[in-house]
């Protein structure tokens, strides 16, 4: 089944718009704190360490402005097509882990949906993890007017590949196998 098209251009001012109306929502800074404090229950390990020099506690903040820009591109595409799968835009590893967190607020994240009429749209099954700079998704990341995607987190495809290469070589090193989804390890 072929996806809805999107123009860039109004699709990145709405996304600004909802980006706008979630910060301005009260149940923002809770919603903020809880993301934040999540990777603390859960983190993958081939998701955020594939940043360089990664530090939770330094990038987590960034990297959760970025999620959540994402999710309002996510909700200005499902807005101009209501189509799920289109809105499931191209995501960095990085990025989309934080995106992770930022879904776990269940609550939280549908009260802002529910009083905002937007829907917030993250579809597992959807995903294409083809992700690289100067698609769609960077597209309207610029047209929102946030700038360039800060390439620290967006890290494009090729080189996500590469670096998930170097880790699971280091982490099959220490007995952890398949990406962290087995290990070796005895307590």
């Amino acid at each position: 089944m072929a996806t809805a098209q999107v123009d860039a251009y109004p699709t990145g001012r709405r996304a600004a718009e909802i980006l706008d109306l979630v910060e301005e929502h009260p149940l923002f800074d809770r919603l903020r704190a809880s993301t934040l404090a999540y990777p603390e229950c859960w983190a993958t390990f081939t998701g955020y360490p594939v940043i360089n020099e990664w530090d939770l506690d330094e990038d987590g903040p960034h990297l959760f402005e970025e999620a959540l820009r994402t999710m309002a591109m996510k909700a200005a595409v499902y807005d101009a097509t209501g189509d799920e799968r289109a809105a499931e835009l191209d995501v960095a590893a990085p990025v989309d882990e934080m995106v992770h967190a930022l879904t776990a607020q269940f609550t939280l994240l549908s009260r802002i949906q529910t009083d905002l009429g937007v829907t917030f749209i993250h579809s597992t099954d959807n995903e294409r993890f083809q992700y690289d700079a100067d698609g769609l998704t960077d597209m309207i990341y610029r047209a929102a007017g946030w700038g360039e995607p800060r390439r620290r987190y967006w890290i494009g495809k090729a080189e996500t590949a590469r670096r998930l290469s170097v880790l699971l070589g280091l982490y099959e090193s220490i007995g952890i196998n398949r990406g962290g989804r087995s290990h070796l390890l005895n307590f």
